[in-house]
């Protein structure tokens, strides 16, 4: 049968990659780099660390390749999870910040390898918790975070030197990572230690999760602040996570939150290099988060897809030249839109099949969702669960013994290579979007240009729309199926018990920020405020007058309303 679809891009030839792969996994050995584990089956059959074609044989390896070599499609080490395995990052966040710091107490006690932290929809959208467009919102979706004060209580006990922590915020990205700063200077840690992720990808808002400021190019001046000062200052630090998880949560296809995510990756590198910024250096400081849906090959095949149109893309359009400029390193969470109200202990299973799908993908790090995410932020006991779905799969089947196992599946490799040449298609779409109506180049970059001409166009947002109209109309007519909803349906189980956030809460937070506010200096607040919008007005970096700002014991709210007052607000235009 002739291939219709889209041929993906070729590779040069690449020969010797066996050779250097043995070589290189040789030298973990060797440095000590091999975990001390049982690498056999359950029945006590030694595996190799990676599988290939016979040697005998020439296949066309060079897509597919060897891993810890380019173009990484196998994976970014070639030791596979054998060195190291992915971080278990289960997210959370509700209430205060008390409650939730006891709540990642229990999540590294049990055995998870760093933080994520969810925040409530007032900090999402930089308003402080005694704001009246807060009322009935503050800790429902996520934690509360006003100041500095509500960072040292959320992370006490909790070293930031050592642990890792990821921050899932875009909007007021910034000054919440000034305020993680702040907080870890007041334990006496030492900043350039300091390890974690920002999400602060402000695309992927205007695309699909809708969670702005401002327009977007005060939000771009902000992030190029912040990849100039995390790169001279926080070498381990990551001050962007492009977000695909959103994208695809809105309903978009595979390809789509491939493409689209990655463009948004190629957009901020156009931002760095704008900025006079080595790709060799900032480039390993983005990273990326992708959604682990229930079809487990296409889930599988975009993974390995992304790190193979990112290294090229890299090396060839950008000029990376070391590997760890051209590594795509991701986290992954099962997919929250999978997830169903009715018969809500299936989700125990899709969130299984879905972070299985993200291990066999070779994620660097993975949270998995809880069976009653759908209903309200999961109790103690669903996020126990959930945890110890990733710890069955790492340390009971055998998954983590063999790198990139399904690599040379004549399906996976197709559906890679489809997905791919679909994502290179959208790709040459954004360019010629920026292109539209120009008489000379965008500052920043072409692909910058395409996705600022598809947000005010709205062209991504209607392309999503058109992709979940597809899904939704394929459920109701029954092509597509979800167990419990529109087939199976007859059930024994009866209602979850799910954790209720009391009104208290809120009611205790605002009472707190009153009491600080009113301890607190005004007179520095203000002139540190004053003094940040000051340098707002200018080109130069904004990240040390903005600490100084949390220094004083300004309020999330408050810097980021002087900043709108300057900068104004972004109303999404109106379309039919």
């Amino acid at each position: 049968m002739t291939n219709q679809h889209p041929e993906p891009p070729a590779y040069p030839s690449n020969p010797g990659g066996r050779e250097r792969w043995q070589q290189a996994y040789q030298r973990a050995v060797a440095e000590g780099r091999i975990r001390d584990a049982d690498f056999a089956t359950l029945s006590g059959l030694e595996v190799d660390p990676v599988y290939g074609p016979p040697e005998d044989t020439d296949p066309p390896m060079d897509r597919i390749g060897w891993p810890g070599e380019f173009p990484f499609t196998r994976g970014l080490y070639p030791t596979g999870y054998r060195g190291r395995p992915w971080t278990i990052r289960q997210f959370a966040g509700f209430g205060n910040a008390r409650q939730t710091n006891e709540r990642y107490k229990m999540i590294l006690g049990a055995g998870g390898g760093g933080l994520s932290v969810a925040f409530d929809m007032p900090t999402l959208m930089g308003r402080d918790s005694d704001d009246p467009r807060s009322l009935g919102e503050v800790g429902h979706c996520g934690v509360a975070i006003d100041s500095v004060a509500d960072m040292q209580v959320l992370f006490d006990g909790l070293d930031l030197g050592e642990v890792t922590t990821s921050m899932t915020i875009s909007g007021p990205a910034v000054p919440i990572f000034c305020m993680y700063v702040v907080a870890a200077e007041r334990q006496g840690v030492d900043i350039t230690r300091l390890n974690g992720t920002l999400q602060t990808d402000i695309y992927k808002e205007y695309i699909a999760q809708k969670e702005w400021l401002f327009a977007p190019e005060p939000h771009l001046r902000l992030i190029g602040d912040l990849m100039e000062y995390t790169s001279a200052t926080m070498p381990a630090y990551k001050p962007l996570s492009v977000s695909g998880y959103h994208i695809r949560e809105a309903g978009s296809t595979a390809a789509q939150e491939l493409a689209f995510t990655l463009a948004d990756g190629f957009g901020y590198v156009e931002l760095g290099l704008s900025r006079g910024l080595e790709v060799d250096r900032f480039a390993p400081g983005l990273s990326f988060f992708f959604d682990a849906h229930i079809d487990f090959f296409e889930e599988i095949a975009k993974f390995r897809a992304a790190r193979r149109i990112w290294a090229r893309w890299m090396r060839d359009r950008f000029g990376a030249k070391t590997p760890r400029a051209q590594w795509l390193r991701f986290h992954t969470q099962t997919a929250g839109v999978s997830l169903t109200a009715q018969q809500p202990y299936n989700n125990v299973v899709r969130t299984a099949v879905e972070a299985m799908a993200a291990v066999l993908g070779g994620t660097n790090s993975l949270h998995t969702n809880a069976l009653d995410e759908t209903l309200a932020l999961p109790t103690e006991r669903a996020a126990e669960i959930a945890l110890r779905t990733q710890q069955v799969i790492g340390e009971e089947t055998g998954v983590a013994n063999v790198a990139d196992p399904l690599g040379g599946s004549w399906y996976l490799e197709e559906l890679t290579d489809r997905l791919e040449a679909e994502a290179e298609s959208i790709f040459s779409r954004i360019e010629e979007l920026g292109r539209l109506g120009r008489r000379s180049p965008h500052p920043i970059g072409p692909i910058t240009a395409g996705l600022l001409r598809g947000i005010e166009d709205g062209w991504f947002t209607g392309e999503i729309a058109d992709a979940a109209f597809s899904y939704q109309t394929k459920l109701e007519k029954g092509d597509k199926t979800i167990v419990g909803v529109n087939s199976h349906t007859e059930s024994v189980t009866g209602d979850l018990e799910i954790l209720r956030v009391s009104h208290e809460v809120e009611t205790e937070q605002r009472r707190e920020l009153a009491d600080r506010r009113s301890s607190r200096d005004q007179a520095a607040v203000d002139a540190a405020l004053a003094t940040m919008v000051q340098v707002a007005r200018t080109t130069d970096n904004l990240i040390e007058p903005m600490l100084a700002a949390v220094r004083a014991e300004a309020t999330l709210g408050e810097i980021c309303d002087a900043l709108r007052a300057e900068w104004g607000e972004y109303s999404e235009p109106a379309r039919f």
